[in-house]
């Protein structure tokens, strides 16, 4: 929407200003309806965030141990012993609330048994990719932005490249290719494959 006010020359924000741009978009676009998100489902993907956060806290507390003078390691350290026991503790209600769910749990069972697939790959698709199962192989890559996207015009033929989608799929599912290609031969073969093919 802050692109439309953009190309409709609409550069202040103002909180009328934002309601006639989103009137207008709305008009013009006509977005589809989307029903708001069970209660369940934004409890998971709360934890996950926090996850994100907390695994965030403590590469920036590794990284600063480091270069880090005698006396303030001893600080950095009990503060990273403190993050990984948050951490330990939101993996296990992560778990618990996938687990309170059927079809999450079958979900988690199903993602989880592809070799390279671990908790967090599962409980991530599972929050924040809940499209999954219900749209194609090609709308699924679109939306989490690894399918490869054309950059043409008039003879000019450009490079295909991915961007966009949903930023957190793809850096989980980065690490996870990078356990996948080691361990489990169909995406290993795939992967040779495409690299052979430059």
């Amino acid at each position: 929407v802050r692109d439309f006010a953009k190309a409709t020359g609409q550069l202040a924000k103002t909180d009328a200003i934002d309601a006639r741009i989103l009137a207008r978009f709305g008009q013009a676009v006509r977005p589809e309806l989307r029903p708001l998100k069970p209660v369940e489902l934004r409890k998971l993907e709360a934890l996950l965030t926090r996850r994100r956060q907390i695994v965030e806290m403590i590469t920036a507390e590794q990284n600063r141990l480091g270069s880090a003078p005698e006396w303030i390691r001893v600080d950095i350290e009990e503060l990273l012993e403190i993050l990984k026991k948050r951490l330990a503790a939101i993996n296990r209600d992560l778990n618990r609330l996938i687990r309170k769910s059927p079809l999450w749990r079958e979900k988690d069972k199903i993602l989880q048994s592809f070799p390279g697939v671990g908790p967090v790959m599962a409980s991530t698709l599972i929050a924040d990719l809940p499209e999954l199962g219900s749209l194609n192989r090609r709308e699924i890559s679109a939306l989490v932005g690894v399918a490869p996207l054309n950059c043409d015009s008039g003879t000019y033929t450009g490079k295909r490249k991915i961007w966009g989608g949903r930023a957190a799929i793809r850096s989980v599912l980065y690490m996870c290719t990078l356990t996948a290609i080691r361990h489990n031969p169909v995406i290993r073969d795939f992967y040779q494959r495409l690299r052979r093919a430059g």
